[in-house]
């Protein structure tokens, strides 16, 4: 099975996980040969659209990929990529003889990777290294037969923006390490609020989240009695996660306190039993959860049904 055939299946495996509450990073692409020698010129590729949307391919049809290569679509202001960081990217691709969409994260959610060759293939890593957060790539190159053109969004792999203020007693302090793992901090001898407490950490300067959004988070979840962790993201081979919000599918808290926080953010939800567990038989359905929640992405999902239109070529 070639690489794309297997970023293919991958995402069509993400598509499926995330209607429960997250989703798997897609397969790793690998090595793209080098460039053929060849003195035919290569055929242009136009890239369009928005940041956070689907981009728009136009290029005559059938495409033939003379020179496998990249080209910066934009670049980003964010932190520089460096080996064994954490990548977190959209990936958009068609089949070059007729627009035919063979990938597509927006539909999903984003996938998760470690800037590394064997997490990412020789062709992309070498794309990637030394570019910024915010990025756009454009990557061309035949498989099998198949001219595959392929649009990368590099988006941030944890909170980024203006640090808040430090949250006053007796509310939890968090601290952070240097990948941005926090550890949360629970106050001694002091009763959890009664009602739901959101306090922003820091604040990111993407969209606002709105109900009925994909978000991909990483988080960590802290039982107010103990200070133990119960969950988290933070791990080695542990991907962000990613779920709708507002529409019922995650603990109130959550739907509640997400909902108009920035992309880029870090939140601090402190969230009591009737706004989390209650009433259910999970083993937190009595306890006071503390989250720490970096929202990395927000997307409207685009629907399955819905026609995938081909470019004009």
């Amino acid at each position: 099975m070639s690489s794309w055939v297997r970023v293919i299946v991958g995402a069509l495996a993400a598509a499926a996980l995330i209607a429960t509450t997250a989703c798997a990073p897609a397969s790793l692409p690998v090595e793209v040969g080098p460039a053929p020698t060849s003195s035919a010129s290569q055929a242009p590729l136009q890239v369009t659209g928005a940041s956070g949307l689907p981009p728009r391919l136009k290029y005559e049809k059938p495409f033939a990929v003379v020179q496998p290569g990249s080209h910066m679509v934009w670049p980003g202001t964010g932190d520089v990529l460096e080996r064994d960081d954490a990548v977190l990217l959209n990936l958009y691709a068609q089949d070059g003889r007729d627009g035919t969409e063979l990938q597509n994260t927006f539909r999903t959610a984003p996938a998760a990777y470690t800037m590394t060759e064997q997490s990412l293939g020789n062709h992309l890593f070498e794309a990637l290294e030394g570019r910024r957060v915010g990025t756009r790539l454009s990557l061309m190159e035949e498989q099998d037969g198949i001219p595959v053109l392929l649009v990368v969004d590099v988006l941030p792999a944890r909170a980024a923006g203006t640090v808040e203020e430090p949250p006053g007693h007796p509310l939890p302090q968090v601290s952070l390490d240097d990948l941005g793992a926090p550890t949360v901090s629970i106050p001694r001898g002091v009763d959890p609020p009664s009602d739901l407490a959101v306090h922003p950490l820091i604040r990111g300067t993407g969209q606002q989240v709105r109900a009925g959004q994909i978000v991909t988070v990483e988080f960590t979840a802290v039982r107010w009695s103990d200070g133990a962790v119960v969950d988290t993201t933070w791990t080695e081979g542990t991907p962000p996660q990613s779920a709708e919000i507002g529409i019922g599918r995650l603990v109130e808290g959550w739907d509640r306190g997400l909902l108009e926080q920035t992309v880029g953010s870090q939140v601090m939800l402190v969230v009591p039993p009737q706004s989390g567990h209650a009433n259910t038989k999970s083993r937190l359905a009595g306890e006071t959860m503390v989250y720490v929640v970096d929202i990395l992405d927000a997307h409207k999902a685009l629907a399955e049904e819905e026609p995938k239109k081909k470019e004009e070529g």
